[in-house]
C-alpha cells in the first residue's frame, strides 16, 4: 500500500486517475440504487416477524458497514501519515471523516426508526449502539482536532493519533453481540455457522450495498480532489508573494544600489535625530 500512496503521490497524477474513477463510480452507484431500490421497496418479501419494518436492514445495514469500513480506512491513512508522513494519507483521511460520520449517525438514526416499531423503544445504552455511538464521537473528534489548530501539521498528526485509538473500538463494535447480552440482534451474515438469511434478502442487501460503496468512493474522490485544488492554489498565491517580494527586493537588478542608499540615507537620519534628542535632553536638564 505504501506503493500506491509513493505512485499516487503527486497530486497531478493522483487527479488524473481521480477524474477516470469518478465518473464512473457515480453512474454505477446510480445504477446499483435503482435496482436496489426496486429490490429492497417491491421485490423482496416482508419477514414473517417484523413484516415491512424489515426493509429498514436494506439502507441500515449498508450504512453501518460503511460506517464501521470508513473507520478502518480512516485508521489506516491515520497511520500511514504518523509512520510515513505521506501528504495524500492525510487529505484522504481527511476527505473520509466527514462521510464517515455521515453513514454512522445515518446508522444509528435509521436503527432507532427500526427499533422503535419492533422493540418498542428508541434507544437503549445496548453494547452494539453505545459502541456505534462512541464510533461517532470518534469521527467528530477527528475532524475536530484535523481543523482545530493553527498550525495543520500538528492537528494532522493529533487527529491521526486519536484515529489510530478509534480503531480499537471496531472490534467492540462488531463483535458486542457475541460478547455480551444485547437487545440488538446477533450478525446474520458474517458469522462462523455461515449466513441466516433468505437469499431473497440477500440480493437486496448487497446490491444496495453497493451502490451507497460507490456513492462513498465518489464523495472521497471528490473531496480529495478539492483539497487538492484548495492546496495548489495556496501554493501558487504563496509562491507569487515570494515571487513579487523578491522582484521588489532585486529592483530590476539594482537593489543592492537602491537599498544601501537607503539604508545609508535613514541611518544618518535616525544617527543625527538621536544625537540632536540626547542633546535637547542634555541642555534642558543643564537649563533647569
Amino acid at each position: 500500500m505504501t506503493g500506491l500512496f509513493d505512485s499516487l503521490a503527486n497530486p497531478t497524477r493522483f487527479r488524473t486517475v481521480s477524474a477516470v474513477i469518478r465518473p464512473f463510480c457515480f453512474w454505477a452507484a446510480a445504477i446499483f440504487f435503482i435496482f436496489g431500490l426496486y429490490l429492497a421497496l417491491l421485490a423482496s418479501p416482508p419477514d414473517y416477524q417484523q413484516g415491512d419494518a424489515v426493509r429498514i436492514m436494506y439502507v441500515h445495514v449498508p450504512a453501518a458497514w460503511l460506517g464501521l469500513s470508513s473507520y478502518l480506512g480512516l485508521g489506516l491513512c491515520a497511520l500511514f501519515y504518523v509512520v510515513w508522513r505521506h501528504p495524500l494519507a492525510n487529505i484522504a483521511a481527511r476527505a473520509i471523516a466527514p462521510i464517515g460520520a455521515g453513514f454512522t449517525a445515518l446508522t444509528l438514526i435509521t436503527g432507532s426508526l427500526w427499533g422503535y416499531p419492533i422493540w418498542g423503544t428508541w434507544w437503549v445504552w445496548d453494547a452494539r449502539l453505545t459502541s456505534m455511538l462512541v464510533l461517532l464521537f470518534f469521527f467528530i473528534g477527528y475532524i475536530a482536532l484535523a481543523t482545530g489548530f493553527e498550525r495543520p501539521e500538528r492537528g494532522a498528526r493529533m487527529a491521526s493519533i486519536l484515529a489510530l485509538v478509534g480503531v480499537l473500538n471496531l472490534p467492540i463494535v462488531k463483535f458486542s453481540v457475541d460478547w455480551w447480552n444485547t437487545l440488538h440482534q446477533p450478525a446474520s451474515i458474517l458469522r462462523s455457522g455461515g449466513m441466516a438469511i433468505d437469499v431473497s434478502m440477500l440480493w437486496p442487501l448487497f446490491t444496495m450495498f453497493a451502490g451507497f460503496q460507490l456513492f462513498f468512493i465518489w464523495v472521497v474522490l471528490h473531496r480529495m480532489d478539492w483539497m487538492l485544488s484548495d492546496r495548489r492554489r495556496a501554493a501558487e498565491k504563496t509562491a507569487q508573494r515570494l515571487s513579487d517580494m523578491t522582484s521588489f527586493l532585486d529592483m530590476d537588478g539594482y537593489g543592492l544600489y537602491v537599498w544601501l542608499s537607503y539604508a545609508l540615507s535613514f541611518a544618518f537620519v535616525i544617527g543625527a535625530a538621536a544625537h540632536t534628542w540626547q542633546r535637547a535632553r542634555k541642555h534642558k536638564k543643564n537649563k533647569d
